[in-house]
């Protein structure tokens, strides 16, 4: 069987694959990642570690801690919290950087944990970046992250997996950032929503690899689980260069000659013929600087037309994870060499990493940015995730080199946010309103989308033993897309800790339908619409639910959030947009919760629905999943491991 990269890197650290078999994409497998990174949140995660009854991280050497997001706070309680981290990794022997090293994702990069052809997960969804470097970085949630420092293992189910290909060169100050920016707000229908991608095409040379961390980085916006660029010639430089800087002294333990000389052998590629799910196309050649926003990454608008307006902005962000490396700090100097920040205008920077800071101050950029007036800060995140100085105030406007701009993220919920490439937020910086760097030439974007049909039919799904072979019960259907966590369990209850599980059970879907809890019936199996779980990542929206007593939940796409704190939580969610698709074409969306006539069978061992005389296919819940649904969750999972 023809594998995609993402189903190649995968079958490497898959375990317990029975010999012969080759993973593709629906497939839930266990995966032994090489590195697992948690930041500032290892506080949290380290609890959890604790409650499971763990005594001693499996493997040292596969987990990293970087403190990174609240850098900026001093105060007693931030520092007690910072050296209990600390403490806990020395003890542990885990690989510890402090704050002020930089953000968490560029030191996994700078430091050879992201390495290409590797499987690295982290506790924060831009750990799509490592895909700039070929690395196979992906999201998990806490209790993942427990898991793996407690076993080594996780679990993942593969996702769609979508081609992007790019042609063309782009056009001179054009950048990574405006490519980005244009394939989410171009395609901003949910194209990509859970899919990973590989990016491909001869377009791909003409991209340094701080532009390909860019796009991967921002992919989780465009609404991705991953985003692999492929293994080449620009990749084995960025090493090569990495490694002058790193084996002045000693040899590197991850990046050196033996380590880059192995790269250069694997040959890791996609085999001809391998299936896409979808396949985009993009001509770099078309692309010219947009923006986003404001406080949507979904809406774009071209630079050359916003500045028309004349939109007054109060801050310039040039910081976070997805841009303020090298390039980019030398892009925005160039443009601000010799001017002044705009009376009126904030101007704040902060490097990726102290790493990138000291190249950028030998490259004499970050003295030319100071010069102009822009305001620096510690190398880590901040003001993109609403911490430290530098926050929007009320009705103020803001262009920024970051990755997200909903609503309140970086401060006041009125103030509006755009997003740009850093060339766009220095030269705004510079004129006191959104503008263009330079003229660029206008040419219509030529990109296309194409969906692919698999055809093949689901295979028989081996069945662990305690693990039910099929269900059935009253089909509810709850018609609604994007049925969100606080509809499903909502947000004043998230911190009662008071909450028994039947009291949790009784404010079930409380806000998504009043009536819900009286028309709702223990063994019922929910229908619902695509995007089910969307919002925040609170748990209790997948155990309200469970304590309710759904069997399950049918749905047209999950969150990947939702869907990894349900099956961690014990309870068992299933994916079939066909069968969704034809209720909605049935019923419609103009009610919220309704029984429907017929009762509805689901053959976990022959992935297939039965309901209303026709049969569906799905893909079932791999061996790894079925264990978590017997064991209750992944807290009783783990205490069985170790």
């Amino acid at each position: 069987m023809a594998q995609n990269l993402v189903e190649k890197i995968t079958q490497k650290y898959c375990l317990n694959l029975a010999e012969g078999h080759k993973v593709k994409s629906g497939e839930f497998v266990t995966i032994q990642p090489a590195h697992v990174m948690t930041h500032d949140n290892s506080a949290a995660v380290i609890p959890k570690f604790k409650n499971i009854g763990a005594k001693k991280i499996a493997n040292p050497r596969q987990v990293v801690f970087t403190l990174d997001h609240n850098v900026q706070d001093t105060s007693e309680k931030n520092l007690a919290k910072y050296k209990n981290i600390e403490n806990f990794a020395a003890e542990m022997g885990i690989d510890f950087y402090p704050a002020g090293r930089g953000i968490g994702h560029q030191v996994m990069c700078d430091e050879g944990y992201a390495w290409p052809g590797t499987f690295v997960v982290a506790s924060d969804s831009h750990s799509n970046m490592y895909g700039g470097l070929g690395c196979l970085g992906t999201p998990i949630v806490r209790s993942d992250a427990a898991a793996v420092w407690a076993t080594g293992k996780t679990w993942w189910q593969i996702p769609k997996i979508a081609k992007v290909e790019l042609t063309g060169n782009l056009q001179k100050g054009v950048t990574g950032k405006d490519v980005i920016i244009t394939l989410a707000g171009f395609f901003n229908n949910d194209e990509v929503l859970n899919h990973a991608l590989e990016f491909t095409g001869e377009g791909v040379k003409h991209l340094s690899v701080d532009q390909r961390l860019t796009i991967a980085n921002m992919s989780t916006e465009w609404g991705a689980l991953a985003a692999v660029f492929p293994i080449d010639d620009v990749t084995i430089q960025w090493l090569e260069h990495r490694k002058k800087l790193l084996n002045k002294n000693e040899k590197h333990p991850r990046i050196n000659d033996k380590t880059i000389e192995t790269l250069k052998n694997s040959d890791l590629v996609a085999d001809e013929g391998a299936f896409y799910h979808s396949e985009i196309t993009l001509d770099l050649a078309t692309i010219v600087p947009h923006v986003s926003g404001p406080n949507s990454v979904k809406k774009m608008a071209m630079v050359s037309e916003i500045a028309k307006e004349k939109i007054a902005i109060q801050k310039a962000y040039l910081v976070s994870c997805v841009n303020s490396r090298v390039e980019d700090l030398a892009q925005a100097a160039e443009i601000v060499k010799g001017k002044k920040v705009a009376d009126g205008v904030a101007f704040y920077i902060a490097a990726a990493s102290n790493e990138v800071q000291a190249e950028s101050e030998h490259r004499k950029d970050w003295q030319t940015l100071l010069d102009c007036g822009a305001i620096p800060l510690p190398p880590g995140c901040g003001p993109c995730i609403g911490l430290g100085k530098g926050l929007l105030e009320e009705g103020e406007i803001g262009i920024s080199a970051t990755n997200r701009n909903f609503k309140g993220r970086m401060g006041h919920p009125t103030a509006q946010a755009y997003l740009a490439s850093p060339a766009v937020v220095a030269a705004s910086a510079i004129s006191g309103f959104i503008c263009e760097p330079a003229t660029f030439t206008n040419t219509k974007i030529d990109a296309h989308f194409t969906e692919n049909k698999e055809t093949s039919k689901k295979a028989e799904v081996q069945i662990l033993d305690g693990f039910p072979e099929s269900f059935s019960g009253r089909a509810l259907f709850c018609p609604a897309n994007n049925i969100n966590t606080d509809g499903i369990y909502p947000g004043k209850y998230t911190y009662r800790e008071d909450l028994t599980p039947e009291m949790m059970a009784e404010v079930a879907m409380e806000n998504y339908d009043p009536n819900f809890q009286k028309i709702a019936q223990k063994g019922d199996i929910i229908l619902a619409g695509f995007n089910f779980g969307t919002g925040s990542s609170r748990e209790q929206a997948a155990t309200a639910l469970k304590y309710f007593g759904i069997q399950m939940v049918i749905a047209g796409s999950f969150s990947e959030t939702y869907k990894r704190n349900a099956i961690n939580n014990g309870f068992i969610l299933v994916e079939c947009p066909e069968l969704i698709h034809d209720l909605h074409n049935n019923h419609g969306l103009d009610f919220l919760t309704k029984p429907l006539d017929s009762a509805i069978s689901i053959s976990m061992k022959s992935s297939a629905i039965s309901f209303n005389d026709k049969n569906y296919s799905f893909n079932a819940l791999g061996p790894i999943a079925q264990e978590l649904i017997i064991e209750d969750g992944l807290e009783n999972w783990v205490k069985k491991s170790i």
